[in-house]
């Protein structure tokens, strides 16, 4: 006997928590806020129209974003750059996150200004 009012109590129990969780939607509530608009359908369609004359699909499988990238350095240029900074990446990415590498290459003060320093100290 106390086997079944045992488990009927935990089938009570477990639908009042299902009955609980059940709710109506409200139409009006926080998210019709965001969904207030005043743009008209007239405007939706033009920008439709505008988005398929100029052919360019950001969510095709045959999208390029660099088609029309046209660099303004040489191959040569970029090569030495990473060649120039190629120990100072290995440093940073190193096991202590480069803390040895800034610790024996302190940067230069170039134009150096704090926050809450004057400009023109009296």
């Amino acid at each position: 006997m106390n086997r079944k009012s045992l488990v009927f109590a935990a089938i009570a129990v477990s639908v009042a928590g299902f009955a609980a969780h059940a709710e109506t939607p409200d139409v009006s509530g926080q998210f019709a806020q965001g969904a207030a608009t005043q743009v008209t359908r007239t405007q939706v369609q033009a920008d439709l129209n505008q988005y398929r004359q100029a052919g360019v699909n950001p969510w095709s499988t045959s999208y390029n974003p660099l088609k029309g990238f046209r660099s303004e350095r040489s191959r040569a240029e970029v090569q030495a750059e990473y060649i120039a900074s190629r120990d100072a990446v290995s440093a940073m990415t190193a096991e202590d996150s480069g803390s040895a590498y800034l610790a024996a290459h302190k940067p230069g003060t170039v134009n150096q200004q704090l926050a809450g320093q004057p400009t023109n100290a009296q």
